[in-house]
Order: C-alpha cells, then sequence, then structure tokens
C-alpha cells in the first residue's frame, strides 16, 4: 500500500494544482512541496527495512492489466535494494529542489503551473522506479520525457525554449524506439515483462547468444536516449533553457539517472552478453571525454555544469560496461548531491547577478558567500578531491575499469578526471574571484534557496564515506551487480587512487596558473581545440546539414514523390478517372425507354440460355 501511495502523491498534487488550485499560487506551490516530502517520509520505512536486512527479498505488489493468450501484462511495484536507493535520492533530492523553487521561481506569472509540472514528473519518474515490469516502465519512461518537453519549455514564449524542448522530446523517442523493439525482443525470449521472473529465466540460460546481444544493444539504447550518451547527447545542454531548478531536477538525481538505472535494473542481461557491455563501456567513456572537453570551453554557468553533468553520466555508464554495477550506482548517489548542489548554486548566483555568463560576474564570492561556499564544495566533490564524496565515489569507477584490465577506458578515466579538475577550477575562479564584472547590487539568496544548498553541500562532502571498503556494511552490502554474488565489491586501490589524485591536483595547479588572475576574457580562445569545444564539435551543425537535410529531407522527397505519384495520381485519382470513365459508358445504357430495357432483357436472356446450352 505504502508504495502505491508513494507512486500516486505526486499525480493527485499535479491534478489538483491543475484543476482547483491554479489561480493559489502559493497553496499550489505548498501542495507540490507537501506531496513531495510527504513521498520521502514515507520513503524512510523501506529505507530503514533495507538497512535491518540488506538482502532482503524484493517484494512484489501487482495485478493483472492485459490478459489474452500468448500476452499477459501487470501492473505493479518492485520494492527491492535498487528501488528502494533510487527512492531515497529521487524523494530526498527531490523535496530539496522543490523548496528551493519557492523562492526562485517567487513572481513568475506561472507559478502553480510551473509546480503542476514537477509534481508530474516526480510522478513519472517514481513509476520508473518502481515499475516491476518492462511495459509499465515504458510507459512511465515515456510520461517523464512529456513531464521534461513540458518543464524545458516552460518559457514556450522564447524560441530556443521552444525548440529546445522539442529537441529533447524528439531525440530521445530515437533512443525509446530501440529501447521497445529491445523489450519485445526479451519478450520474444522469454515469455514475460517481469523483471524477477526474466532473470530467472536468464539464470536458467539456454537463450541464444545473439538474442541476448540484440535485446542489450537495443535496450541500452533507451538508456543512450534518457542519459544522453554519445551520439545523442545534444539534447541534454540545450535543456538548459528550462529554469535552474528543472536543470537540477533532470541533470541530478532524475531524469538522466533513468538510463542509468535502467542499465542496473537489467544489469544480468548485460552480464551474460559481454560483447554487449564493451559497447556500453566504450561508449561511455567516450562520452565523458568529449563532454569534459566540451566543458572547458562554456561560458554559461549552467552549460558548463551541464556538460560536467554528461561526463558524470559516460563515467557511470563505462562502469556499468566494464561490470562495476555498485560503483555505478555509488557514483550515481554521490553524484545526484553534488550536482544538484552546483545547479541550485548556479541558480543563486544567476538570481543575484543576473546573468548566466561567467565573463559578467568576478569577484562574486564577497557578495554570496553562503552561495560561493556551496558551490566551491560542490565543485570540489565533482572534481574528486579527497575525501569529499567525488573522490570514493570516482575511484570506485576507475579501480572497477582497471581491476577489469580496461587499461585504454582507465586511461579516458584518469584524463576526465584531469580535465574536470581544470574546469571546475576555472569556473569557480572566474565566477566568484578575480575583477569585478558585475552590474547593479547583487546580494545572497533568500533562506529558503541557501538552506537546500548547505543540506546538499553537507552531503555532497560526506555521503562518499558510505562506501568506505574498511566498514561494515556500507554501500556494496545493498547494492550488487550480479558478478558479485549478492555483495558489492568497494575495492581501494592504492595505485588508482594515489594516480586520479596526482592528475586532480594538476588539473586544479593548472586552472589556478590560467585564471587565478584579473581577466576579462578566456586566454584560451584563439586555441584551435577551444574553438572546436566552444562550438561542441559541431555535432548540431552536422545533424542539421548532413543529417536533417540530406538523409532526413531526402527521405522526405522519396516519401513525397510515392504519395504524389503514386498513391494520389495513379491509386487515388487513376480509380476516380476509371470510375467516371466507365460511368460514361454505363450511362448510356440507360435511355428511359421500355423497348431499350426489354431488348436487353431478352438479349441477357438469350445469353444465358446459350451459356447453360454449352455447359
Amino acid at each position: 500500500m505504502t508504495t502505491w501511495l508513494i507512486l500516486f502523491i505526486p499525480l493527485i498534487s499535479a491534478v489538483l494544482i491543475t484543476l482547483v488550485t491554479r489561480k493559489q499560487k502559493d497553496l499550489s506551490s505548498y501542495i507540490s512541496i507537501g506531496a513531495v516530502v510527504f513521498c520521502f517520509i514515507l520513503s524512510i520505512n523501506p529505507i530503514l527495512n533495507l538497512l535491518q536486512h540488506p538482502h532482503m527479498e524484493p517484494i512484489q505488489k501487482s495485478f493483472s492489466w492485459i490478459n489474452i493468450p500468448g500476452f499477459h501484462v501487470e501492473m505493479g511495484t518492485l520494492l527491492d535494494q535498487l528501488s528502494i536507493l533510487m527512492l531515497f535520492v529521487v524523494t530526498f533530492v527531490g523535496s530539496l529542489i522543490h523548496i528551493y523553487s519557492r523562492g526562485y521561481m517567487h513572481g513568475d506569472p506561472g507559478f502553480s503551473r510551473f509546480f503542476a509540472c514537477l509534481s508530474l514528473f516526480i510522478f513519472s519518474m517514481f513509476g520508473i522506479v518502481l515499475s516491476n515490469n518492462f511495459i509499465q516502465i515504458f510507459i512511465f519512461w515515456e510520461l517523464v520525457g512529456l513531464s521534461s518537453y513540458l518543464l524545458i519549455g516552460y518559457y514556450f514564449e522564447k524560441p530556443s525554449a521552444s525548440d529546445a524542448s522539442k529537441k529533447a522530446f524528439l531525440v530521445n523517442r530515437i533512443g525509446d524506439f530501440g529501447f521497445i523493439l529491445g523489450i519485445f525482443v526479451i519478450f520474444q525470449a522469454t515469455g514475460t515483462f517481469n523483471f524477477i521472473e526474466i532473470n530467472h529465466i536468464l539464470e536458467k540460460g539456454g537463450i541464444p547468444d545473439s538474442t541476448l546481444y540484440i535485446a542489450a544493444l537495443l535496450i541500452f539504447c533507451g538508456a543512450v536516449g534518457k542519459s544522453a550518451q554519445f551520439p545523442l547527447h545534444v539534447w541534454l545542454p540545450d535543456a538548459m533553457e528550462g529554469p535552474t531548478p528543472v536543470s537540477a531536477l533532470i541533470h541530478a538525481a532524475t531524469m538522466v539517472a533513468a538510463g542509468v538505472y535502467l542499465l542496473a535494473r537489467t544489469a544480468l542481461l548485460y552480464h551474460l552478453s559481454p560483447d554487449a557491455m564493451e559497447v556500453v563501456a566504450y561508449i561511455g567513456g567516450f562520452t565523458a571525454l568529449m563532454a569534459a572537453v566540451i566543458a572547458v570551453a562554456q561560458n554559461d554557468i549552467k552549460r558548463v555544469v551541464a556538460y560536467s553533468t554528461l561526463s558524470s553520466l559516460g563515467y557511470m555508464v563505462m562502469a556499468m560496461g566494464v561490470g562495476g554495477m555498485t560503483a555505478g550506482m555509488f557514483y550515481l548517489t554521490t553524484h545526484a548531491f553534488f550536482k544538484a548542489l552546483l545547479f541550485l548554486a548556479a541558480g543563486s548566483v544567476i538570481h543575484a547577478f543576473h546573468t548566466q555568463n561567467i565573463w559578467e560576474m568576478g569577484s562574486a564570492f564577497k557578495k554570496v558567500k553562503t552561495t560561493g561556499t556551496t558551490f566551491i564544495l560542490g565543485s570540489l566533490a565533482m572534481a574528486g578531491v579527497f575525501p569529499f564524496s567525488g573522490f570514493w565515489s570516482k575511484d570506485e569507477i576507475l579501480t572497477a575499469t582497471f581491476t577489469s584490465h580496461h587499461y585504454f577506458l582507465f586511461a579516458i578515466g584518469i584524463l576526465v578526471a584531469f580535465i574536470s579538475a581544470f574546469f571546475m577550477t576555472r569556473l569557480v575562479f572566474v565566477t566568484f574571484f578575480g575583477n569585478e564584472r558585475y552590474h547593479g547590487h547583487p546580494h545572497e539568496s533568500p533562506p529558503v534557496m541557501t538552506v537546500p544548498l548547505i543540506i546538499l553541500a553537507v552531503f555532497a562532502v560526506f555521503s562518499g564515506l558510505a562506501g568506505l571498503p574498511w566498514f561494515e556494511p556500507n554501500f556494496g552490502t545493498y547494492i550488487a551487480g550480479p558478478s558479485h554474488g549478492g555483495h558489492g565489491e568497494h575495492g581501494f586501490n592504492f595505485f588508482v587512487a594515489g594516480l586520479s589524485t596526482v592528475f586532480v591536483i594538476a588539473g586544479i595547479a593548472l586552472g589556478y596558473v590560467i585564471y587565478c588572475r584579473d581577466l576579462d576574457k578566456d586566454p584560451l580562445e584563439e586555441n584551435a581545440l577551444y574553438k572546436l569545444a566552444h562550438n561542441k564539435f559541431y555535432f548540431d551543425e552536422f545533424y542539421d546539414n548532413f543529417i536533417v537535410s540530406k538523409i532526413y529531407n531526402g527521405i522526405a522527397k522519396i516519401c513525397n514523390f510515392v504519395e504524389v505519384n503514386i498513391v494520389i495520381h495513379f491509386f487515388v485519382n487513376g480509380f476516380a478517372y476509371l470510375t467516371r470513365e466507365l460511368s460514361k459508358i454505363l450511362r448510356l445504357t440507360t435511355t428511359g425507354k421500355l423497348q431499350h430495357y426489354t431488348l436487353i432483357m431478352v438479349a441477357g436472356v438469350v445469353v444465358l440460355f446459350l451459356l447453360f446450352g454449352v455447359l
């Protein structure tokens, strides 16, 4: 009963705000905030139960939805270690973002609409987390796409916001098409959509390797879309057109984490298909490196954090691909805290300075000390500095990559750690120190915005301690992949930790040398690689000028030719012409004279007589 309550309370909130309290802005915000906070309170009991019983049996509650011969679909909820962890992350971070939003969106004319969309988004995300079968998770997968479309395009009167929302929606549909094909491949092989039943069948074996490989890659398409992996990564930075709390919600603990959660939920499928895991690992590694390089050359504070999210998601996907499910989920958890902190702190800076360009700020720390302090703490966690949470979780991924003998991916991971430390140092020094380049009289945000920052900062600093390998129980006690026999491995490799720390310090040092001085523009902007990165390696231009203009429009022209010349002219107009001409001939037989009709009747009788006589 509790899981159904958690699932539907945000939906009730969205309906109430939309139909009843839309004109009462304060009440609408209280309903939305109260709904997600109440869900967090309800989720405490499952969390405590998990802490007491690390190897708890999954709890399913379901009912039959569609039941016809050969096709059975149920609707239900699943509570296990993975869903309880995600439930905690989504409700906790979501609650803080909702509270922050009340201060950030104050005075906005669409205040109630914003909170209604937030509640709808949380409902959709809960549906993904709690679903016990593929059909249900796909339904909520699409609802997340719809609600993110509404939130990204919240300022729909701006063409850039409207375009960004459509871009996010359409790009995700490409990945979702592969996802639904993968679902039906799995159903064809196992005869069920239920996650637990599928795992039991997979454990028994007997399914061809080629089927597993195809199913794994098709399901991965869904993760590529939602978690913005190459080549479907282009929607995520443009999603910054939405309000900053939306950016935090989408990029921290919810929407983009859904793809990684999907990989964790289907970990056994990938464990049984090593070739598919290699594809997953290398796409994740490439995405992490590409996004980190692009982040170096961005001047919009939200876009820098957005590309850092893209890079972090690549890290998580890479971890899943090398068999480090525990490491990937550990990083997802800590990342939710420090990335939500960075986005919300960035929103607080924007709220104070009324600009998103870091080169129009400078020396901001003395004006927004609370925001600046929490942002710096989040940056240290993002960079992976010891002993912040990002250090422990990122080190887990690097260790998993190194111990699985993926040395090339390990090198990419170390390089990404260096670049991440560099661009976060650049972001901090250009924004909060150096020359005063701002105008007006910026001031610190109100407590409704800064208190969530302080709470998230505490988790950004200390949440990594949950994965310390020297203590039992730890994070891996509760979250384990199929390769670990029910217990996640938290390996601490001193070589890996030492090497990554050296590269992180080097990245910070290089950023300090270049940017810790009075600057009015980026000294690297004349560099050729910088220009490429600033223009995002021209992926959008390539998609527009080649994929859309050449391939998509080419297919459209072929379809137009077929429709106009074959369907319309030949079939539709052709049959119309044939009918018209035949009717002209038949019309000649209608004279209105009785003798003609008698003659035709007699002729008909003669013809029938001759036919029967011959036969």
